[in-house]
């Protein structure tokens, strides 16, 4: 097994809701990961470095609901992907991290931030739209189950279609 199929396994876990099996496959995909050498090229799309393998256990985190462990990660994540002079590195790993920091913020009565985020994750130029969509969704949900009486919970949500159009 590769990092990346225990990182795909453990996904599938946590989109059952099963935190234990989850667990279980990241701490492997990590333990694979640990002993292969450093990528050299981090620009191939089929390399999975530390901070990619912790896109995939921020997501696990998000879908079961962990959100501390998901938000710490999603920062992460970010500050990985940030240069020194502040440009972003990684666009579509920093815009995949934001959508669950606007999960979070959603969850705990932020919805402010969390529109903010939702916005900022999907305005970027470079986007893997079809993943980005998938996780903009939950976000979506939460915002009209909680929000969609306020203003501002309504306009994210009138906004989000322009905001996902392609091409």
């Amino acid at each position: 097994m590769t990092d990346t199929l225990a990182a795909q396994e453990a996904k599938g876990w946590a989109r059952l809701g099963d935190r234990r099996q989850t667990e279980v496959a990241l701490d492997r995909g990590r333990k694979l990961l640990e002993g292969m050498p450093y990528p050299e090229n981090l620009d191939h799309h089929f390399v999975v470095e530390p901070a990619k393998f912790d896109c995939y256990a921020m997501d696990c985190y998000r879908l079961l609901g962990e959100d501390r462990f998901a938000e710490n990660l999603a920062h992460e994540v970010i500050r990985a992907g940030t240069d020194f002079d502040g440009s972003e590195r990684s666009p579509m790993r920093m815009a995949e991290a934001r959508i669950p920091l606007g999960v979070v913020a959603a969850r705990q009565g932020d919805l402010d931030q969390a529109v903010n985020y939702g916005e900022w994750a999907l305005k970027g130029d470079r986007q893997s739209l079809p993943s980005l969509l998938m996780v903009s969704r939950e976000l979506a949900a939460i915002i009209n189950r909680d929000y969609a009486t306020e203003t501002a919970g309504r306009e994210y949500l009138d906004h989000l279609p322009t905001l996902t159009r392609t091409g």
